[in-house]
């Protein structure tokens, strides 16, 4: 039996150890804004944080999960608004939107590391694939993002 905390709340899994992560969340648990993109970690579309860092959730086992802690954009905030979302809507981030949980994920563990992430650091760090190029508005979101979080932090 496998044991996880997803989005704050206990599960179990009693399946295939090899199963990606990515499959359960979706197939087992309706977590559908984890998203499956090319299944070698190369896109970001499927990244959670586990552990409080960003991962790929197409290539980590439930071995490798198990006993972890799991937050997908659905657990990101339980109303939609943190601030990465908010910013993402401000700057009308997504287009197509495929990649935009993933995105956003990244996004989040790289505010959690670097606070106020300079260009540099976003182009540098921001490595998932977003095939409509929105990439100026993902960096102007991020910038938007950390501005928020500072402003909620000074409260």
């Amino acid at each position: 039996m496998i044991e996880l905390k997803i989005n704050g709340e206990i599960r179990q899994f009693d399946g295939d150890g090899d199963m990606p992560l990515l499959w359960y969340l979706r197939d087992e648990l309706a977590l559908t804004g984890t998203k499956y993109g090319c299944g070698k970690a190369l896109c970001g579309s499927c990244t959670v944080h586990l552990n409080g860092q960003a991962v790929r959730s197409c290539v980590i086992t439930m071995s490798a999960a198990a006993g972890g802690e799991v937050t997908t954009i659905e657990g990101l905030d339980e109303n939609g608004r943190h601030p990465l979302q908010i910013a993402w809507a401000e700057h009308d981030v997504p287009q197509c939107g495929y990649c935009q949980a993933g995105q956003i994920m990244t996004a989040a563990d790289l505010l959690e590391r670097i606070p106020n992430p300079s260009d540099d650091d976003i182009d540098r760090l921001q490595t998932n694939i977003c095939r409509c190029g929105t990439y100026w508005r993902i960096r102007k979101a991020i910038h938007r993002a950390a501005d928020l979080i500072g402003q909620e932090d000074d409260r």
